[in-house]
């Protein structure tokens, strides 16, 4: 069969190509096209185009973006006509995949999304467009299965994927970790500003600052893959404070506490295991509208913008947001992550119950049979 499947982001790239890895058991003769990234192309996704020339953050920057985010959809539009799918796959990427998703409806071609849109945060009137142009909707997180019921709309719970990239990752002892990456001796604190350009931008200034207030430890940027060096440069000069590219879950493997950047980041961090903050906020002029927003658009709605608090409905990890993101207030929660034994432990025992919840390994399997009987029962015997 012909696939074609569209990931915009970091996390989509990832959970599609694991999605790919089991699809390719199922269909040894798969053929799959799609917008991703490396790691999709790693699984022989002929690759249109990468997620990194996509991503744009917040509601300022995408206005400001919109001549080429329409571009972009006028091609995928082409590009799919052209291919000829059996079934298009959606995974996550609201803004572009909806649009997409209403264009191949009327088209004619089967549409299963992977990864709702957080329709349980915002625009819940989506959920009326998901309804009409989606066949078949496949969802990560627990709650969000009763939050479609509510609508009438039967969807597929399957797991959350990230459990299986955690599950199949041996990594080295901490000592091969230091000896390899030439790191001191020391206890790592792990900083994940996020992988786009304004992410960076906002967060690593203030996660660099509080580092400097804890010499007995060593702080460890993830460096994302889809980032350019140069975002880093500048960050780098104190000697306590190094970047290491592409291998966040190694680096995560061997933290004692973690700084993050709101994001899929927070629950990978958790199901490693590993105490965190999570940070976030908008600057400058669009950034702080962006902001402002997108509070008016969900702050009723939700409590919290971080995945594991939100799955626990309560808070298991402290957000510092916009304002409260200050270098005090950074350095004063993570003494509390590195020094408080209770609170730790505290933690990581809530941690184990978002496992728990998440529904255990094998969702990206489970998603490939959800997809595979999908396409079995609806469309023609060759």
């Amino acid at each position: 069969m012909r696939y074609y499947i569209i990931a915009g982001e970091a996390s989509g790239d990832l959970h599609a190509s694991n999605l790919v890895k089991n699809i390719k058991l199922n269909d040894p003769v798969a053929e799959i096209r799609g917008w991703g990234g490396d790691l999709m192309e790693q699984q022989g996704v002929t690759l249109v185009k990468h997620y990194r020339d996509l991503a744009f953050m917040g509601f300022a920057e995408v206005i400001q973006h919109l001549p080429e985010i329409f571009r972009n959809i006028k091609f995928c539009k082409s590009d799919i006509l052209s291919y000829k799918p059996d079934v298009l796959i959606l995974v996550d990427y609201p803004g572009f995949n909806l649009r997409i998703a209403k264009f191949a409806k009327k088209a004619g071609f089967k549409i299963v999304y992977y990864v709702s849109p957080q329709v349980w945060a915002w625009k819940s009137s989506r959920v009326h467009l998901i309804k009409e142009v989606v066949d078949k909707m496949l969802v990560i997180l627990p709650f969000e299965k009763d939050f479609y019921t509510k609508y009438n709309y039967e969807v597929d719970f399957v797991g959350h994927p990230l459990l299986d990239v955690i599950s199949q990752s041996p990594y080295s002892s901490l000592q091969d970790f230091l000896n390899k990456n030439n790191l001191p001796d020391k206890p790592i604190v792990a900083m994940l500003p996020g992988s786009r350009h304004q992410e960076i931008q906002n967060m690593l200034p203030v996660m660099c600052e509080t580092a400097e207030k804890f010499p007995n430890y060593q702080f460890i940027i993830a460096g994302a893959p889809s980032a350019h060096k140069e975002w880093y440069e500048g960050f780098l000069k104190d000697e306590n404070i190094r970047i290491i590219n592409d291998r966040t879950y190694e680096l995560l493997s061997h933290s004692v506490a973690a700084m993050v950047t709101s994001g899929t980041a927070t629950m990978e961090t958790a199901l490693w295991g590993v105490p965190e903050v999570i940070c976030y906020r908008a600057k400058g002029v669009t950034g702080t509208i962006s902001y402002h927003l997108a509070k008016k658009l969900i702050g009723k709605k939700l409590k919290f913008i971080g995945l594991v608090n939100l799955i626990m409905e309560r808070e298991v990890v402290k957000e510092l947001i916009q304002h409260e993101l200050t270098v005090e207030n950074l350095a004063a929660e993570l003494k509390k992550l590195i020094g408080d034994k209770a609170y730790r432990e505290k933690i990581i025992s809530d941690y184990k119950l978002i496992n728990e919840k998440l529904g255990g390994p094998g969702a990206s399997a489970r998603a490939a049979k959800v997809i595979s009987d999908f396409l079995n029962k609806t469309l023609p015997a060759a």
